[in-house]
Protein backbone atom coordinates (compact mmCIF):
# COMPACT_ATOMS: atom_id res chain seq x y z
CA UNK A 1 0.00 0.00 0.00
CA UNK A 2 1.49 3.33 -1.07
CA UNK A 3 -0.82 5.72 0.81
CA UNK A 4 -1.09 8.05 -2.20
CA UNK A 5 -3.90 10.16 -0.79
CA UNK A 6 -2.34 10.50 2.67
CA UNK A 7 1.09 11.76 1.59
CA UNK A 8 1.17 14.49 -1.07
CA UNK A 9 4.88 13.95 -1.79
CA UNK A 10 4.11 10.40 -2.92
CA UNK A 11 1.08 11.60 -4.85
CA UNK A 12 3.16 14.25 -6.63
CA UNK A 13 6.13 11.92 -7.19
CA UNK A 14 4.55 8.51 -7.95
CA UNK A 15 7.85 6.98 -9.07
CA UNK A 16 9.74 8.04 -5.96
CA UNK A 17 11.21 5.33 -3.77
CA UNK A 18 11.63 7.17 -0.48
CA UNK A 19 13.99 5.34 1.87
CA UNK A 20 15.22 8.19 4.05
CA UNK A 21 12.61 8.32 6.79
CA UNK A 22 15.33 7.96 9.42
CA UNK A 23 16.37 11.49 8.47
CA UNK A 24 12.84 12.80 8.08
CA UNK A 25 9.57 11.12 7.27
CA UNK A 26 7.12 12.25 4.63
CA UNK A 27 4.36 14.58 5.85
CA UNK A 28 0.70 13.74 6.08
CA UNK A 29 -1.87 15.74 4.15
CA UNK A 30 -3.86 16.07 7.39
CA UNK A 31 -0.82 17.60 9.11
CA UNK A 32 -0.39 20.12 6.31
CA UNK A 33 -4.12 20.90 6.37
CA UNK A 34 -4.04 21.48 10.12
CA UNK A 35 -1.12 23.90 9.81
CA UNK A 36 -3.00 25.77 7.10
CA UNK A 37 -6.08 25.83 9.33
CA UNK A 38 -4.10 27.53 12.08
CA UNK A 39 -2.61 30.15 9.78
CA UNK A 40 -5.83 30.91 7.92
CA UNK A 41 -8.50 30.65 10.63
CA UNK A 42 -6.96 31.63 13.98
CA UNK A 43 -3.25 32.35 13.49
CA UNK A 44 -2.63 34.17 16.78
CA UNK A 45 -0.43 33.62 19.81
CA UNK A 46 -1.20 31.20 22.63
CA UNK A 47 -1.48 31.64 26.42
CA UNK A 48 -1.57 35.43 26.13
CA UNK A 49 -4.68 36.85 24.52
CA UNK A 50 -8.00 37.29 26.32
CA UNK A 51 -10.01 37.09 23.11
CA UNK A 52 -11.75 34.25 21.28
CA UNK A 53 -9.11 33.44 18.64
CA UNK A 54 -6.40 33.18 21.27
CA UNK A 55 -8.59 30.84 23.29
CA UNK A 56 -9.05 28.62 20.23
CA UNK A 57 -5.33 28.57 19.46
CA UNK A 58 -4.43 27.84 23.09
CA UNK A 59 -6.97 25.03 23.34
CA UNK A 60 -5.66 23.43 20.13
CA UNK A 61 -2.08 23.77 21.37
CA UNK A 62 -2.78 22.21 24.75
CA UNK A 63 -4.87 19.47 23.18
CA UNK A 64 -1.72 18.27 21.42
CA UNK A 65 0.06 18.09 24.78
CA UNK A 66 -2.76 15.85 25.99
CA UNK A 67 -2.57 13.68 22.86
CA UNK A 68 1.21 13.27 23.20
CA UNK A 69 0.92 12.43 26.89
CA UNK A 70 -1.66 9.74 26.21
CA UNK A 71 0.49 8.40 23.36
CA UNK A 72 3.38 7.87 25.80
CA UNK A 73 1.27 6.93 28.84
CA UNK A 74 2.53 10.06 30.56
CA UNK A 75 0.94 12.95 32.44
CA UNK A 76 0.10 16.07 30.47
CA UNK A 77 2.34 18.21 32.68
CA UNK A 78 5.28 15.93 31.81
CA UNK A 79 5.34 16.97 28.14
CA UNK A 80 7.58 19.84 27.01
CA UNK A 81 7.59 21.13 23.43
CA UNK A 82 11.01 22.03 22.01
CA UNK A 83 12.44 22.87 18.60
CA UNK A 84 13.56 19.27 18.07
CA UNK A 85 14.99 16.16 19.73
CA UNK A 86 18.40 17.83 19.65
CA UNK A 87 17.04 20.79 21.58
CA UNK A 88 15.31 18.48 24.06
CA UNK A 89 18.46 16.45 24.73
CA UNK A 90 20.55 19.60 25.12
CA UNK A 91 17.96 21.12 27.47
CA UNK A 92 18.23 18.13 29.80
CA UNK A 93 22.01 17.94 29.64
CA UNK A 94 22.56 21.64 30.29
CA UNK A 95 20.07 21.65 33.15
CA UNK A 96 21.55 18.50 34.69
CA UNK A 97 25.06 19.96 34.47
CA UNK A 98 24.35 21.97 37.63
CA UNK A 99 24.23 18.68 39.51
CA UNK A 100 27.43 17.21 38.01
CA UNK A 101 30.62 17.52 40.02
CA UNK A 102 34.27 16.63 39.59
CA UNK A 103 34.79 12.88 39.64
CA UNK A 104 31.20 12.07 38.70
CA UNK A 105 30.62 9.64 35.83
CA UNK A 106 28.26 9.84 32.86
CA UNK A 107 27.55 6.68 30.87
CA UNK A 108 26.86 6.72 27.14
CA UNK A 109 27.72 4.63 24.06
CA UNK A 110 29.26 4.89 20.60
CA UNK A 111 25.80 4.17 19.17
CA UNK A 112 24.65 7.67 20.02
CA UNK A 113 23.54 10.44 17.73
CA UNK A 114 25.82 13.45 18.23
CA UNK A 115 23.10 15.31 20.13
CA UNK A 116 23.02 12.56 22.75
CA UNK A 117 26.76 12.45 23.42
CA UNK A 118 28.31 15.84 22.61
CA UNK A 119 26.52 17.80 25.39
CA UNK A 120 28.00 15.41 27.95
CA UNK A 121 31.46 15.73 26.44
CA UNK A 122 31.24 19.45 27.17
CA UNK A 123 29.93 18.89 30.68
CA UNK A 124 32.78 16.52 31.48
CA UNK A 125 35.35 18.98 30.16
CA UNK A 126 33.91 21.83 32.20
CA UNK A 127 33.15 19.95 35.39
CA UNK A 128 36.01 17.46 35.57
CA UNK A 129 33.57 14.56 35.28
CA UNK A 130 34.30 11.37 33.34
CA UNK A 131 32.50 10.11 30.25
CA UNK A 132 32.20 6.32 30.26
CA UNK A 133 31.29 4.26 27.18
CA UNK A 134 29.43 0.96 27.37
CA UNK A 135 31.36 -1.63 25.31
CA UNK A 136 29.40 -3.15 22.43
CA UNK A 137 29.42 -6.81 21.54
CA UNK A 138 30.81 -8.00 18.20
CA UNK A 139 27.51 -7.31 16.42
CA UNK A 140 27.16 -3.80 17.78
CA UNK A 141 24.63 -4.62 20.48
CA UNK A 142 24.55 -2.78 23.79
CA UNK A 143 23.93 -5.50 26.36
CA UNK A 144 22.86 -5.41 29.99
CA UNK A 145 25.95 -7.43 30.90
CA UNK A 146 28.28 -4.84 29.39
CA UNK A 147 26.32 -2.02 31.01
CA UNK A 148 26.87 -3.62 34.41
CA UNK A 149 30.62 -3.49 33.80
CA UNK A 150 30.65 0.32 33.65
CA UNK A 151 27.93 1.20 36.16
CA UNK A 152 29.38 2.39 39.47
CA UNK A 153 28.41 4.38 42.54
CA UNK A 154 29.89 7.42 40.74
CA UNK A 155 27.40 7.19 37.86
CA UNK A 156 25.14 10.25 37.83
CA UNK A 157 23.64 10.19 34.33
CA UNK A 158 23.00 7.47 31.77
CA UNK A 159 22.40 8.86 28.26
CA UNK A 160 21.52 6.19 25.70
CA UNK A 161 19.57 5.79 22.49
CA UNK A 162 16.58 3.48 22.30
CA UNK A 163 17.49 2.58 18.72
CA UNK A 164 20.68 3.21 16.77
CA UNK A 165 20.15 5.32 13.67
CA UNK A 166 23.01 3.49 11.93
CA UNK A 167 22.64 -0.14 13.00
CA UNK A 168 18.98 -0.23 13.99
CA UNK A 169 19.88 -2.12 17.17
CA UNK A 170 17.60 -1.53 20.13
CA UNK A 171 18.83 -0.90 23.64
CA UNK A 172 17.46 -2.95 26.57
CA UNK A 173 16.58 0.34 28.23
CA UNK A 174 14.07 -1.00 30.73
CA UNK A 175 16.61 -3.33 32.35
CA UNK A 176 19.33 -0.69 32.15
CA UNK A 177 17.08 1.92 33.77
CA UNK A 178 16.33 -0.40 36.67
CA UNK A 179 20.05 -0.92 37.29
CA UNK A 180 20.82 2.79 36.93
CA UNK A 181 18.13 3.76 39.41
CA UNK A 182 19.63 1.39 41.97
CA UNK A 183 22.64 3.72 41.83
CA UNK A 184 20.40 6.82 41.93
CA UNK A 185 21.45 7.74 38.40
CA UNK A 186 19.27 9.71 35.98
CA UNK A 187 18.38 8.01 32.68
CA UNK A 188 18.02 10.14 29.53
CA UNK A 189 16.75 8.24 26.49
CA UNK A 190 17.00 9.35 22.87
CA UNK A 191 13.83 8.02 21.25
CA UNK A 192 14.11 9.80 17.88
CA UNK A 193 14.41 6.56 15.89
CA UNK A 194 12.34 4.29 18.12
CA UNK A 195 9.19 6.30 18.83
CA UNK A 196 8.01 6.41 15.17
CA UNK A 197 8.11 2.61 14.89
CA UNK A 198 7.03 1.12 18.20
CA UNK A 199 4.75 1.69 21.13
CA UNK A 200 6.57 3.45 23.96
CA UNK A 201 5.20 3.36 27.49
CA UNK A 202 7.29 5.69 29.64
CA UNK A 203 5.84 4.35 32.86
CA UNK A 204 6.85 0.83 31.90
CA UNK A 205 10.33 1.85 30.78
CA UNK A 206 10.66 4.11 33.85
CA UNK A 207 13.18 6.41 32.09
CA UNK A 208 13.52 9.85 33.63
CA UNK A 209 13.63 11.69 30.31
CA UNK A 210 12.77 10.81 26.72
CA UNK A 211 13.30 12.97 23.64
CA UNK A 212 11.99 12.56 20.10
CA UNK A 213 11.12 14.56 16.97
CA UNK A 214 7.81 15.21 15.23
CA UNK A 215 9.33 15.25 11.75
CA UNK A 216 10.46 11.63 11.93
CA UNK A 217 6.90 10.46 12.61
CA UNK A 218 4.84 12.09 9.85
CA UNK A 219 4.68 15.45 11.62
CA UNK A 220 6.08 18.93 10.91
CA UNK A 221 9.72 19.94 11.08
CA UNK A 222 11.16 22.16 13.80
CA UNK A 223 9.32 20.45 16.64
CA UNK A 224 10.52 18.07 19.32
CA UNK A 225 9.07 16.57 22.46
CA UNK A 226 10.74 16.14 25.81
CA UNK A 227 9.06 13.83 28.28
CA UNK A 228 10.29 14.10 31.83
CA UNK A 229 9.01 12.70 35.08
CA UNK A 230 7.27 15.64 36.70
CA UNK A 231 9.40 15.55 39.84
CA UNK A 232 12.55 15.51 37.73
CA UNK A 233 11.39 18.30 35.41
CA UNK A 234 10.52 20.56 38.31
CA UNK A 235 13.95 19.94 39.86
CA UNK A 236 15.63 21.44 36.77
CA UNK A 237 16.24 25.10 36.13
CA UNK A 238 15.31 26.49 32.70
CA UNK A 239 18.05 27.38 30.24
CA UNK A 240 16.06 29.95 28.27
CA UNK A 241 14.35 32.97 29.80
CA UNK A 242 11.69 35.29 28.47
CA UNK A 243 8.01 35.56 27.80
CA UNK A 244 5.42 33.18 29.22
CA UNK A 245 7.83 31.05 31.27
CA UNK A 246 8.07 33.46 34.18
CA UNK A 247 5.81 33.74 37.18
CA UNK A 248 6.95 36.99 38.81
CA UNK A 249 9.70 39.34 37.65
CA UNK A 250 11.34 41.85 40.03
CA UNK A 251 14.31 44.15 39.51
CA UNK A 252 16.94 41.67 40.60
CA UNK A 253 15.23 38.32 40.71
CA UNK A 254 12.47 36.33 39.04
CA UNK A 255 10.43 33.23 39.68
CA UNK A 256 9.30 30.71 37.10
CA UNK A 257 6.19 28.76 36.29
CA UNK A 258 6.16 25.07 37.02
CA UNK A 259 6.94 22.47 34.38
CA UNK A 260 6.32 22.18 31.51
CA UNK A 261 5.79 25.90 30.94
CA UNK A 262 9.04 27.09 32.48
CA UNK A 263 10.86 25.35 29.60
CA UNK A 264 8.78 26.96 26.83
CA UNK A 265 10.05 30.54 26.71
CA UNK A 266 8.80 32.89 24.02
CA UNK A 267 6.34 32.23 21.23
CA UNK A 268 6.37 28.48 20.59
CA UNK A 269 6.00 26.51 17.35
CA UNK A 270 2.25 26.98 17.45
CA UNK A 271 1.25 25.70 14.01
CA UNK A 272 3.64 22.76 14.27
CA UNK A 273 2.42 21.74 17.72
CA UNK A 274 -1.23 22.00 16.73
CA UNK A 275 -0.63 19.95 13.56
CA UNK A 276 1.43 17.27 15.31
CA UNK A 277 -1.63 15.80 16.97
CA UNK A 278 -2.85 14.77 13.51
CA UNK A 279 0.28 12.66 12.99
CA UNK A 280 -0.13 10.90 16.31
CA UNK A 281 -3.81 10.22 15.71
CA UNK A 282 -2.92 8.76 12.31
CA UNK A 283 -0.24 6.48 13.77
CA UNK A 284 -2.60 5.25 16.46
CA UNK A 285 -5.29 4.58 13.86
CA UNK A 286 -2.83 2.50 11.83
CA UNK A 287 -1.85 0.58 15.01
CA UNK A 288 1.78 0.92 16.08
CA UNK A 289 2.15 -2.82 16.58
CA UNK A 290 1.19 -3.39 12.94
CA UNK A 291 3.52 -0.60 11.84
CA UNK A 292 6.37 -2.27 13.71
CA UNK A 293 5.61 -5.66 12.16
CA UNK A 294 5.43 -4.14 8.68
CA UNK A 295 8.69 -2.19 9.10
CA UNK A 296 10.44 -5.19 10.66
CA UNK A 297 9.47 -7.54 7.83
CA UNK A 298 10.64 -5.11 5.15
CA UNK A 299 13.87 -4.50 7.07
CA UNK A 300 14.68 -8.21 7.24
CA UNK A 301 13.75 -8.66 3.58
CA UNK A 302 16.12 -5.85 2.58
CA UNK A 303 18.97 -7.14 4.75
CA UNK A 304 18.72 -10.69 3.37
CA UNK A 305 18.53 -9.48 -0.25
CA UNK A 306 21.52 -7.15 0.17
CA UNK A 307 23.64 -9.81 1.87
CA UNK A 308 23.16 -12.05 -1.17
CA UNK A 309 24.80 -9.51 -3.52
CA UNK A 310 28.54 -9.92 -4.13
CA UNK A 311 30.41 -6.73 -3.31
CA UNK A 312 27.94 -5.51 -0.68
CA UNK A 313 28.69 -5.32 3.02
CA UNK A 314 25.71 -5.05 5.35
CA UNK A 315 26.32 -3.55 8.79
CA UNK A 316 22.80 -3.51 10.20
CA UNK A 317 22.52 -7.28 10.55
CA UNK A 318 20.93 -6.91 14.00
CA UNK A 319 18.51 -4.17 12.96
CA UNK A 320 15.19 -4.57 14.66
CA UNK A 321 13.20 -2.10 12.65
CA UNK A 322 13.54 0.36 9.81
CA UNK A 323 17.32 0.80 9.49
CA UNK A 324 19.40 -0.91 6.80
CA UNK A 325 23.00 0.35 6.62
CA UNK A 326 25.36 -1.05 4.01
CA UNK A 327 28.17 -0.20 1.61
CA UNK A 328 29.46 -1.30 -1.74
CA UNK A 329 32.87 -2.53 -0.67
CA UNK A 330 35.62 -0.01 -1.29
CA UNK A 331 33.27 2.63 -2.69
CA UNK A 332 32.58 5.84 -0.80
CA UNK A 333 28.87 6.02 0.04
CA UNK A 334 28.60 9.50 -1.49
CA UNK A 335 29.83 8.14 -4.82
CA UNK A 336 27.55 5.12 -4.67
CA UNK A 337 24.52 7.22 -3.77
CA UNK A 338 24.58 8.93 -7.18
CA UNK A 339 23.50 5.65 -8.81
CA UNK A 340 20.52 5.36 -6.49
CA UNK A 341 19.50 8.95 -7.16
CA UNK A 342 19.53 8.28 -10.90
CA UNK A 343 17.13 5.40 -10.26
CA UNK A 344 14.75 7.59 -8.27
CA UNK A 345 15.72 6.12 -4.91
CA UNK A 346 16.18 8.52 -2.01
CA UNK A 347 18.46 7.16 0.69
CA UNK A 348 21.07 8.60 3.02
CA UNK A 349 24.82 8.50 2.53
CA UNK A 350 27.31 9.56 5.20
CA UNK A 351 27.90 9.16 8.93
CA UNK A 352 24.29 10.04 9.86
CA UNK A 353 25.34 12.41 12.66
CA UNK A 354 26.76 9.39 14.47
CA UNK A 355 30.47 9.34 13.70
CA UNK A 356 31.39 7.26 16.73
CA UNK A 357 29.58 4.16 15.48
CA UNK A 358 30.74 4.52 11.87
CA UNK A 359 34.31 4.75 13.18
CA UNK A 360 33.63 1.68 15.33
CA UNK A 361 32.60 -0.06 12.11
CA UNK A 362 35.85 1.06 10.51
CA UNK A 363 34.22 3.16 7.78
CA UNK A 364 33.82 6.87 7.05
CA UNK A 365 30.11 6.41 6.44
CA UNK A 366 27.45 4.12 5.05
CA UNK A 367 24.55 4.01 2.70
CA UNK A 368 21.38 3.88 4.76
CA UNK A 369 17.93 2.84 3.64
CA UNK A 370 15.39 3.70 6.32
CA UNK A 371 11.94 2.18 6.02
CA UNK A 372 8.55 3.38 7.19
CA UNK A 373 4.88 2.49 6.91
CA UNK A 374 4.44 3.91 3.38
CA UNK A 375 7.12 1.60 1.94
CA UNK A 376 6.39 -1.81 0.45
CA UNK A 377 8.21 -4.79 -1.04
CA UNK A 378 8.39 -3.15 -4.46
CA UNK A 379 10.46 -0.33 -2.92
CA UNK A 380 12.94 -2.84 -1.56
CA UNK A 381 13.08 -4.71 -4.86
CA UNK A 382 13.95 -1.43 -6.61
CA UNK A 383 16.64 -0.80 -4.00
CA UNK A 384 18.11 -4.22 -4.73
CA UNK A 385 17.97 -3.67 -8.48
CA UNK A 386 19.79 -0.35 -8.11
CA UNK A 387 22.40 -1.99 -5.87
CA UNK A 388 23.11 -4.61 -8.52
CA UNK A 389 23.51 -1.84 -11.09
CA UNK A 390 25.82 0.10 -8.76
CA UNK A 391 27.97 -2.97 -8.13
CA UNK A 392 28.29 -3.52 -11.87
CA UNK A 393 29.19 0.13 -12.41
CA UNK A 394 31.87 0.11 -9.71
CA UNK A 395 33.07 -3.47 -10.27
CA UNK A 396 36.64 -2.44 -11.12
CA UNK A 397 36.99 -0.61 -7.81
CA UNK A 398 35.14 -2.99 -5.48
CA UNK A 399 37.50 -4.43 -2.88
Amino acid sequence: MRYYDDFPVIKNNPDLVYLDSGASSLKLQSVIDKMNEYYTKYGVNVHRGVYQLSYIASDEYEETREVVAKFLNAKTKEIVFTSGATSALNLVARSLSEHINEGDEIITSVLEHHSSVMPYQEICKNKGAKLIYVPLDKKGNLTVENFKKVLTDKTKVVALTLMSNVLGNTTPIKEITKLAHEKNAIVVADGAQAVPHMKIDVKDLDVDYLAFSAHKMLGPTGLGVLYGKYKELNSLNPIEFGGDMNDNVELYDSTFKEAPYKFEAGTPKIAEVIAFKEAIKYLEKQDLNKIYEHDYELTQYAINKLKAIDGVEVYATESSCGIVSFNIKGIHPHDASTIYDEKGIALRAGHHCAQLITKWLGVTGTLRASIYLYNDYSDIDKLIEATVVACEYFKEWII
